[in-house]
Order: C-alpha cells, then sequence, then structure tokens
C-alpha cells in the first residue's frame, strides 16, 4: 500500500509542513545563552535606542533652528522623519522632486551633500560645511554649528 496515494494534496501539503516546523522546533528550543547575556543585550539596545533618539532629538532642534533663521515656513516639519528632508529642501531653495533623489541609494549621498551646501549658504556659511556631511563623525556636528553658531 502506497502511503502517498491515501492522503489528499492539502493534506500532504499540512503533514509536511508539521513535520518540518517539529523539527525546527528542537533546533530553536536548545538555547544555552545565560540570563545574564540576555541582559547584557538588552542593556546594549536600550542604550542604543536612547542614543539614537538623542541623536534625532538634536538634528530635529538644529533643522528647526535653521528653518527659523532662514525665514522658512513650517520649521515644525523638522520634527516629521520624510518632511524633515522637504523642510531642507526648502531652506536650501531645491526643487521638491529632489525627494525622489533622497530615495535612491549612494545618488542620496550626492544630492544630501548638496543640499547641506546649499544650507550653509543660506545660513552665509561657507559651502565646504556641507561637503564635511560625507564625514561620519563630523556629520553630527554641522547641523549644530549651522544653526547656533552666528
Amino acid at each position: 500500500m502506497n502511503f502517498s496515494m491515501k492522503l489528499h494534496s492539502p493534506v500532504k501539503l499540512a503533514a509536511i509542513s508539521a513535520v518540518a516546523l517539529l523539527s525546527a522546533v528542537g533546533t530553536f528550543a536548545q538555547d544555552n545563552r545565560s540570563p545574564a547575556a540576555t541582559a547584557l543585550s538588552g542593556g546594549i539596545l536600550i542604550c542604543a535606542l536612547l542614543i539614537g533618539l538623542g541623536i534625532y532629538v538634536y538634528i530635529a532642534l538644529a533643522v528647526q533652528t535653521i528653518a527659523e533663521k532662514t525665514n522658512t515656513e513650517n520649521p515644525w516639519l523638522a520634527w516629521i522623519p520624510i518632511a524633515n528632508f522637504i523642510l531642507l529642501l526648502n531652506i536650501a531653495r531645491k526643487p521638491i522632486w529632489w525627494i525622489v533623489l533622497i530615495l535612491i541609494p549612494l545618488v542620496n549621498i550626492v544630492i544630501i551633500v548638496m543640499i547641506w551646501m546649499a544650507v550653509a549658504e543660506a545660513r552665509n556659511k561657507p559651502s565646504w560645511w556641507g561637503i564635511l556631511m560625507i564625514v561620519p563623525g563630523v556629520s553630527i556636528i554641522v547641523p549644530g554649528y549651522l544653526a547656533w553658531a552666528e
């Protein structure tokens, strides 16, 4: 008697899925990590989230201040994730359709540098400050300098 001939197609599919899932349960159930390692990884995650939130608040405050000093309307857009790029485009006096270019990988690096160069010029600072946005650590300092330096 052939076993596969007696089972209907949906039943066969369900049986194969159940066997595959049950065999994987044994693999994932064997967690040899200690509770201390779990707590440490959770603590690192919380610290990373707090640092990321702090950087987000800092950048949003800097962009809002730049918008207020350049008399750009709706400076509160600095707090909304995608809308802050639209606000930067308004400050830089660039067309709104550039938001599409910001969404393209590798092209966005060049476009963001060009936008920050125009933002620096709008704040009467040298345009090379926008080029510094490529440097990872310095890219956090540039918005603050453009916002609060006289």
